[in-house]
């Protein structure tokens, strides 16, 4: 049996502020999830200013830090530290397609059957998807997932952050974020019950233990199939040990990193900065 990968991660962001904040209000969604794939033996966030957090679990099952700083701040820091143990992912048993097409299944899964701002999708714009699509469920998220990365150049800068699915599938182009978009709103044209994952990917597939190496945020797919089942159409594969899942929701606006609401002028946000290490202990 494949072992598990454990990694330690460090995810370091914020905002710069153009004058002095007197208050804001933050929230951050940067702690992996412990489910039957993934274990986090410890978790720490750090806040710059230093206050106090409170923690709640949101409606989608992620883990969420709030905190409120009410002195002047020009500068905001968050840093989350992890260290999580992944094990290898498998795949449920095998659905034909109709076997979606039920009350019980539109009504328990509406939300991640409902497209949204983020996820919709004019019809002209998945007709090509839909010809010679497999009536297996699993076979169908692998051709969409094909779809997807075979007609979409990945290409930092040619979509913001604020991007639609309908806006990155015109420019025929994006990041992860836009894929991931794209692939949801194809698997819910079909019926398919589909989310939005964030989290990290680890980057080399030869494993190092005990050496820092540069990661980043990532985002994929996971749809109903019997259990719910990862793929990632950025890199034409299935989810992996590799995947370390931070979040999930109907699209990205359920899950960023780090948003927040304050008093004051314009703002930056800082670099991003993710650094992942395997461990072997």
């Amino acid at each position: 049996m494949k072992k598990p990968l454990i990694v330690e991660i460090r995810h370091h962001t914020g905002f710069d502020y153009a004058e002095p904040v007197r208050t804001s209000y933050n929230e951050a969604r940067m702690t992996p999830v412990s489910d039957a794939t993934q274990l986090v033996r410890r978790s720490k966030l750090q806040v710059t200013p230093a206050v106090n957090h409170g923690r709640y679990v949101d409606y989608f099952g992620t883990e969420v830090i709030s905190f409120e700083i009410t002195e002047p701040h020009r500068r905001l820091v968050v840093e989350a530290n992890s260290l999580v143990e992944r094990r290898p992912v498998g795949l449920g048993e095998e659905l034909e397609l109709q076997s979606l097409r039920t009350t019980a299944i539109s009504e328990r899964y509406v939300e991640y059957l409902t497209p949204t701002g983020r996820s919709t999708l004019e019809a002209q714009s998945i007709d090509a998807v839909h010809g010679g699509a497999p009536q297996s469920v699993h076979a169908l998220a692998e051709h969409v997932a094909d779809f997807v990365r075979s007609h979409m150049a990945y290409l930092p800068g040619a979509t913001s952050v604020s991007s639609t699915a309908q806006e990155s599938w015109n420019a025929r182009a994006g990041v992860c974020q836009d894929m991931t978009h794209v692939m949801v709103a194809m698997l819910r044209s079909f019926g398919v019950p589909a989310r939005y994952v964030s989290g990290y990917l680890y980057p080399a597939t030869a494993i190092e233990p005990d050496v820092a190496i540069a990661g980043e945020s990532h985002a994929w797919v996971e749809y109903l199939g019997g259990t719910w089942c990862g793929i990632d159409p950025t890199n034409g594969l299935r989810e992996t040990e590799r995947h370390i899942i931070v979040a999930r929701g109907r699209d990205y606006d359920d899950v960023p990193p780090l948003k927040g609401v304050y008093d004051g002028t314009g703002s930056t946000q800082l670099g991003v900065e993710v650094e992942m290490t395997a461990r072997s202990v």
